[in-house]
C-alpha cells in the first residue's frame, strides 16, 4: 500500500559561495539599528507532497528531484523533512 508524504525542503548557498542577498538584507539591517546581526544568508523554502510505497522511497525520489531541479549542487546545499501523512 502506498503512503502519502509531505515534505519541507530547504535549499541554500554553499557557505563558500557568496551570497549578494544575504549582504544586502545583513547591510538593510544595519542601517536599521540591528547592528547585533552577524551574518544573513538567503535560501529557498519548498513544500512538495508526493506518494511513495515507503519512506526509503521517498527519500531517494526526493534526492534525485532535488539533485535534478530544485537545487544547483555545484553550488547549493539541500535538505529536507519528510514525513508520512496518510496511505493511499
Amino acid at each position: 500500500m502506498a503512503q502519502q508524504f509531505q515534505a519541507q525542503i530547504y535549499v541554500t548557498l554553499r557557505p563558500s559561495v557568496l551570497d549578494p542577498a544575504g549582504v544586502a538584507v545583513q547591510s538593510g539591517l544595519k542601517h536599521m539599528g540591528y547592528d547585533n546581526v552577524e551574518s544573513v544568508r538567503i535560501g529557498k523554502y519548498i513544500e512538495l507532497s508526493l506518494t511513495a510505497e515507503n519512506e526509503a522511497a521517498a527519500q531517494e525520489q526526493l534526492d534525485r528531484v532535488c539533485d535534478q531541479l530544485l537545487a544547483n549542487p555545484v553550488i547549493e546545499n539541500y535538505r529536507f523533512d519528510l514525513k508520512a501523512v496518510a496511505a493511499v
